[in-house]
């Protein structure tokens, strides 16, 4: 009787945390379940979605931080490390409705900066590039997605509204609402009008200078054959001269 007693009790305690935990981050629940298919109960995201408990982490330790509590931030942000594999510095300063996906490798630098409603997939780094203090690590509007694998270097601007293809490497500023791929990253779509000459198939992933080099391919190829055609006109004219 006395060890079903204290099931219960236990068994309580953790429903009241959970309906607390889901009223303190419903912003970061609702966009798990707005963004992710595979959500299908309030007691599975709360208990499985290592992103959310990335994020949760991170609001403890960033909240110690500014308080001034010195050594417990980091050491809370190392053991989010080691139970999500997402590593967020408690300086980062993020926004309302952040949803890591999957987020194995996720890392997010002290002075990065993450408007509302962004989205990283696995992989994704939004680091530094040098030894030098002060800003060094990027910062996002809203409405940014963030592919597998994206880079996200230095102290860059993201505007909102952007996508970042995975694998993409931004070391520059991006406007608002552009799409940006390849290695170093180019923006291929501004205010939703194609760039000349570059494709935008993010199944595949194009390198813009590719799709480029791809075009001017073609053009040459277009110039030889009407030059072959041309020579095989004036070829025909001179035989029926003779």
């Amino acid at each position: 009787m006395v060890l079903l007693i204290f099931v219960l009790i236990v068994l309580i305690a953790v429903l009241l945390f959970l309906v607390f935990v889901s009223l303190i981050f419903r912003k970061e629940v609702k966009a798990t379940f707005e963004r992710d298919p595979a959500a299908v109960s309030l007691f599975e995201v709360l208990l499985t979605y290592s992103g959310l408990h990335a994020i949760i982490c991170h609001r403890i330790s960033h909240k110690l931080l500014k308080l001034g509590v010195p050594f417990l931030p980091r050491f809370i942000s190392q053991i989010a490390r080691f139970l999500t594999g997402i590593e967020i510095h408690p300086g980062a300063q993020i926004g309302e409705g952040l949803f890591i996906d999957h987020g194995m490798g996720v890392v997010i630098g002290e002075t990065s900066v993450i408007g509302n409603n962004v989205t990283l997939f696995q992989g994704v780094t939004l680091g530094g590039t040098g030894k030098e203090r002060g800003k060094r690590h990027p910062t996002l509007g809203n409405n940014i997605v963030v592919g597998t694998g994206a880079k996200v270097l230095g102290n860059v601007k993201i505007g909102d509204n952007v996508q970042i293809g995975a694998n993409a490497v931004v070391i520059n500023d991006v406007p608002p609402n552009s799409t940006v791929v390849g290695v170093p990253g180019r923006v291929v779509k501004k205010e939703g009008r194609k760039i000349p000459g570059i494709s935008l198939d993010h199944t595949s992933l194009p390198d813009p200078i590719t799709q480029m080099l791809d075009r001017l391919q073609g053009e040459i190829d277009h110039i030889e054959q009407e030059i072959k055609d041309y020579h095989r006109k004036r070829s025909a004219e001179d035989k029926n001269e003779i």
